[in-house]
């Protein structure tokens, strides 16, 4: 099956996955009387084993021969990729911490927006491809929207150090808000997110072999079967760790002790949605990276900075940024603004290299 090249339709895919990326997370808002480690474990099964098992076989044909031949030609591509997930792995649970201290929007600005610079360049520079790309038709606006893409992120880190002194003047609204932690854990989230963007990458050729057994556009799902459950085995590591430290291996199957209104039933339930929403978002980045053509490297960037203006939204939602004041909140705005202009710029960039084929 030949896959057309369809850089409007890649984008819109992507806009569909960071959609979901953005608020994946949501669902951990309603969560009550259940311990975080036991809530990581359980939508980590999802999102990093257990839907990316299913994905595959629903899509793929004939995989148990399309594994055997990955395994005979391209072994390292297969264990570079599991140990880039395991420390991807990492990154996520640091992702997830530092949602506590400074918000869904700011947690997406940083770490989404260093993933997505870290994720674009790299790769090209270390297989010496970045020359070539700078050749190409249309390059000078996809890296000036990568660009511009970093701006809005200062920007969004602007607003959210505004927001710190914002709220350090509301005694009632401090909660556990601290730029210091979370812009911390943000950046280590960040570096680590781009190396899920490795993951994916250094398993391409595992994606071609797919594509020969008649996978079509569906081939970047047998990635996932090494690109994520390395994030797995380093999630499960850690919460067995904590469960056995805070004892909390039986809140599967009992809630804490607690005022709160909740039902255990239904702590799974927002637990499974969350993994699932997260795996949402690279199925549908597949579907949009195959149709990038030769501008295939801007697929993370603009998948990342679609994150940050969702997870935006998602922090409107919440009403993160309601306390703050008029100069605060226009700065997010500004931030917004300026994201917004950099996928533009991107989306151009790849109309002018698709157009440059004709």
């Amino acid at each position: 099956m030949t896959i057309s090249a369809n850089p409007m339709l890649g984008i819109g895919f992507h806009s569909v996955g960071a959609m979901l990326a953005a608020n994946c997370y949501a669902p951990q808002k309603l969560i009550r009387r259940w311990s975080w480690e036991i809530f990581w474990i359980v939508q980590a099964s999802w999102c990093w084993l257990l839907w990316p098992i299913i994905g595959a076989v629903l899509t793929i044909p004939d995989l148990p021969n399309v594994l055997a031949d990955a395994v005979r030609e391209c072994p390292l591509a297969l264990v570079w990729s599991f140990l880039f997930s395991m420390a991807y792995g990492v990154g996520g649970i640091a992702f997830n911490l530092s949602i506590r201290y400074i918000g869904f929007s700011l947690t997406y600005a940083v770490a989404v927006g260093l993933s997505a610079v870290l994720g674009t360049v790299v790769p090209p520079l270390v297989r010496g491809q970045f020359g070539a790309i700078l050749s190409k038709t249309g390059s000078g606006w996809v890296l000036f929207g990568v660009a511009i893409g970093a701006l809005g992120i200062a920007v969004c880190g602007i607003a959210g150090r505004l927001k710190e002194h914002d709220l350090a003047a509301q005694a009632s609204g401090m909660g556990q808000f601290s730029l210091f932690k979370g812009f911390g854990l943000s950046l280590l989230a960040g570096i680590l997110s781009a190396v899920y963007g490795f993951a994916l990458d250094v398993a391409a050729p595992v994606a071609e072999i797919a594509e020969s057994y008649g996978a079509g556009h569906w081939k970047g799902n047998v990635i996932y079967l090494t690109a994520n459950t390395g994030a797995f085995v380093t999630s499960m590591i850690y919460c067995l760790f904590l469960a056995r430290k805070n004892a909390s291996f039986r809140d599967f199957f009992r809630l804490k002790e607690g005022a709160e209104s909740s039902s255990l039933w239904g702590n799974y339930i927002l637990a499974i949605l969350t993994g699932t929403l997260w795996y949402g978002q690279f199925f549908f980045y597949n579907l949009g990276h195959v149709r990038m053509d030769q501008y295939a490297f801007t697929s993370w960037a603009i998948h990342m900075i679609m994150l940050v203006l969702f997870s935006n939204l998602t922090g409107i939602l919440f009403h993160e940024w309601k306390a703050c004041s008029f100069r605060t909140r226009l700065a997010i705005v500004a931030g917004l603004a300026v994201l917004i202009v950099s996928v533009l710029l991107l989306t151009y960039g790849n109309y002018l290299g698709q157009q440059a084929t004709y």
